[in-house]
């Protein structure tokens, strides 16, 4: 058989998925979107809460509503979702599958492949182009009135993390869209596209995940607390919102973290599982992040500002041994609160380019005791800087 020509799957007998441990043992692995909810608990509260439907996507109304346009006219393009992770990307996806394929055929019309695989030539020539070139036999009998009857008879391959596929499997997949475009769809998910290839990123629509809005956060682990009867303060929860910048992902693993260290012990140490959970608190919020204090940026922030260097050398020190803080999340705090003093333009420009510095020190393996240092020099030098500014000058 050539090329060109495409293989028939068999006719479906049997529209019962059955998931059976023998398939596992093959080899054989069940994507994402056709996951069990029956295993409840014992779920990441990513996955328990992953949305089901477009609608439950919330922060990215627009996106999900060209979608929703694309799914009514039967005209769906190549997809490449890009941006931050925790984001949205995948479930909006896996979201659409579902609307497109339903329950029962989305293990037959979909492929999933993301870091965790192997990704390179030899992957797209086989796997991915046996799956693209084959259609299945009663999607050319759906029924004429259905919905979704267009779509349905489309192949989806989802490439989940792209940007780590090899130069050479991109130049190898470009080919596979063009050829298959017939029967298969693909959606391309990426952090970064200056990472993938131009000739496939012209084959697709672009749409870009940006970070979750506070409110969309707020919104969904307002959800969670409701549905596991988490005790959190408020306080705790706008800690958690601000320190998830943006990642879904993030503030929900965070969450869980602190309930499950919220229960709380015995006189002997050991776990009380039936007992009333602690509540969560921001302290507790911080602490799971190893993230600084506001209370310890404040601390730092005063001695840089109005204490002499060596003072304020042994403050930074003593605070970052003490709470076993990472310089790198001091500094970007502290570049957060020096931005919202007013000072002279002059000053400004002083503190963020020596504190840029010190960043890409740090970032090319700088010690942080020697870069500590540096933060209170620049800092110490705008002070000056400010100062002398504020003084008269002599006739």
């Amino acid at each position: 058989m050539s090329d060109d020509e495409m293989d028939i799957d068999e006719v479906q007998t049997s529209e019962k998925v059955v998931f059976s441990s023998k398939e596992f043992e093959k080899g054989k692995k069940r994507i994402a979107a056709d996951l069990p909810v029956t295993i409840g608990d014992n779920l990441p509260w990513v996955e328990k809460y992953r949305p089901n439907t477009l609608d439950d996507v919330t922060g990215h109304e627009d996106i999900i509503t060209t979608i929703h346009k694309f799914v009514d006219t039967n005209r769906l393009p190549h997809l490449l979702f890009y941006g931050p992770p925790g984001t949205g990307k995948t479930s909006t996806i896996l979201a659409l599958a579902r609307k497109i394929y339903g329950p029962t055929r989305i293990r037959q019309q979909v492929l999933e492949l993301n870091a965790s695989d192997d990704r390179g030539i030899e992957v797209v020539r086989e796997q991915i182009k046996t799956f693209a070139s084959t259609k299945q036999i009663f999607n050319t009998i759906a029924p004429a009135g259905s919905a979704n009857s267009s779509l349905a008879s489309f192949k989806l391959i989802i490439l989940d993390e792209a940007d780590a596929m090899t130069s050479t499997a991109q130049n190898a997949l470009r080919r596979i869209m063009e050829k298959y475009t017939s029967n298969t769809r693909f959606c391309i998910i990426a952090n970064y596209t200056h990472k993938l290839n131009p000739a496939v990123l012209s084959r697709c629509t672009r749409f870009r995940f940006s970070p979750l809005p506070p409110m969309a956060l707020r919104k969904r682990i307002d959800h969670v607390v409701a549905q596991e009867g988490v005790k959190i303060t408020p306080e705790a929860i706008d800690a958690l919102v601000t320190l998830s910048k943006g990642d879904m992902r993030r503030s929900l693993n965070v969450l869980q973290a602190c309930f499950a260290s919220s229960t709380p012990l015995d006189e002997k140490g050991f776990s009380i599982p039936d007992g009333p959970k602690d509540t969560i608190t921001e302290e507790a919020i911080y602490e799971c992040i190893a993230a600084p204090q506001p209370s310890d940026i404040q601390t730092i922030l005063a001695s840089l500002l109005g204490e002499d260097i060596s003072t304020a050398v042994r403050t930074m020190e003593q605070v970052r041994q003490m709470k076993g803080l990472a310089l790198v999340d001091v500094l970007g705090e502290i570049s957060v609160e020096l931005g919202k003093l007013e000072v002279a333009p002059e000053v400004r420009v002083k503190w963020l380019e020596g504190l840029a510095e010190i960043e890409w020190r740090l970032g090319s393996g700088g010690a942080e005791r020697i870069q500590a240092g540096a933060v209170v020099g620049v800092v110490r030098s705008g002070v000056e800087l400010m100062e002398r500014k504020q003084q008269p000058r002599s006739k």
